[in-house]
């Protein structure tokens, strides 16, 4: 029976004598707008908004000039037609949550089950959709504007949003129990090196040593595991690129932010299209890099074939390169790396991890601990043992905890190089190391 229905044979003829509720409301505009509005008029709000968006105002209009709607209040009103409005063309009861500044991630795990991730913690909201539907119709409108799809044929898709936002979307019969919709937040505002060490995500001891890493153009990986904060730590080494350089960042999705007077060219990688032609991969786009004059190159993260132009550019004078990768350590982050090159290649295991020892100056390892919060853990550097034939992790500095001090092991040799070349005085070098060994 339809809401309709049900009003017809309810005392007084008046959606207010069933006391429904929005949900319930919300519903029969929209099927009143799904029955009222041309094909295919909604799916093209994109580029024709102010024009369905007033016929959605007149569509509401319409109903609730009819006597049954005489109960509702015009508060009511208003927010019904505001939510059915924002169904079409913003993110629906997403909205809120999008604005939130302490939610760093979204997760719509069904339509009326939504957790966000506040301070590393997850927690489920009140937050719900009225049906599969919507949830569906919000992927649509997220992959649509950029040539995208999702279907049967194409069950999963990432894409980023134009705030910068990363999305990923999965339809049954791949995702079980309906429609899957993940959301990863990035911070409105750049976060620096210093903002880490005030908020105690890395101790200061790290931001002259990072700071003179990236100056002196020491190629640089952040490795870490899902979520442990490699791509906002990458952001804020990049702040240390001197304004002057020809960046280029290389990205599934990009993320990565400068400020608007660096000289930065952003490349974006692409899959292939509904026919299977057209896709643009992170080493199309390395190797591509190569021949635009790049001072430096920026790969927000090597996870398969480019692993290996990566490395390839890194040993043939593309110095002060940075770049992020998963893994749960700096040693397991070799042989991640000699899996992602022997994945597309056969180069032998002791040539890949030569490539390695030569390429990566400094790997920085970071984490997240159980109660949320993200830290630096571990940074090393690589050489090549020639007798054994195998890259050696030698580690520098690590944190076993956030909440406990950090240790120095032990300080590259290119540290006490760097007052040679006028990166930094050898005062502040000396005072540097002094502090560290009284740590």
């Amino acid at each position: 029976m339809s809401l309709m229905d049900r009003v017809s044979k309810a005392q007084g003829n008046d959606i207010a004598a069933l006391e429904l509720s929005d949900e319930e409301l919300f519903l029969e505009l929209r099927r009143r707008m799904n029955q009222q509005l041309p094909d295919g008029l909604v799916s093209a709000a994109a580029t024709a908004s102010l024009r369905v968006e007033n016929e959605i105002r007149s569509l509401c209009q319409s109903a609730f000039a009819q006597p049954e709607w005489a109960g509702v209040s015009l508060e009511r009103r208003q927010r019904l037609t505001d939510q059915l409005i924002d169904s079409v063309f913003g993110f629906g009861p997403l909205n809120g949550l999008l604005a939130d500044g302490s939610v760093t991630e979204i997760m719509v795990n069904a339509f009326d089950k939504v957790f966000v991730e506040r301070h590393g913690v997850l927690e489920q909201t009140d937050v719900r959709f009225v049906d599969k539907d919507q949830v569906r119709a919000l992927m649509d409108r997220i992959v649509g504007p950029l040539g995208r799809r999702i279907d049967e044929s194409s069950p999963m898709v990432n894409a980023r949003l134009p705030q910068g936002f990363r999305v990923n979307a999965i339809i049954e019969p791949i995702s079980v129990d309906g429609p899957v919709l993940t959301i990863r937040k990035f911070p409105d505002q750049l976060m620096r090196l210093e903002d880490m060490a005030q908020s105690g995500s890395i101790e200061p001891t790290l931001l002259p040593f990072l700071r003179w890493a990236v100056a002196a153009r020491k190629n640089v990986a952040v490795s870490g595991g899902t979520g442990s904060g490699k791509t906002t730590f990458l952001n804020a080494l990049s702040c240390f690129i001197p304004q002057g350089e020809r960046v280029i960042t290389i990205e599934d999705s990009a993320e990565l932010r400068f400020a608007p007077s660096a000289h930065v060219v952003r490349l974006e990688a692409r899959p292939m299209n509904a026919e299977g032609m057209g896709q643009v991969t992170i080493g199309d786009l390395v190797a591509n890099a190569l021949r635009m004059r790049p001072d430096r190159i920026v790969v927000g993260e090597v996870r398969g074939a480019e692993a290996l132009d990566m490395l390839q550019a890194m040993n043939t004078g593309h110095d002060g390169s940075l770049t992020t990768l998963h893994a749960n350590s700096t040693k397991e982050a070799v042989s991640r790396l000699v899996t992602m090159v022997r994945y597309s290649s056969e180069v032998p295991v002791e040539v890949v991890e030569s490539y390695i020892a030569t390429a990566l100056d400094v790997v920085v390892q970071t984490a997240r601990s159980l109660d949320g919060r993200r830290y630096v853990c571990e940074i090393a550097s690589f050489s090549f043992d020639e007798e054994r034939r195998r890259c050696v992790v030698e580690r520098l500095y690590q944190r076993l905890l956030p909440d406990d001090a950090g240790l120095w092991l032990a300080v590259p040799s290119w540290v006490d190089e760097l007052p040679r070349y006028g990166y930094v005085s050898q005062e502040e070098v000396d005072a540097w190391k002094r502090q560290i060994s009284c740590l």
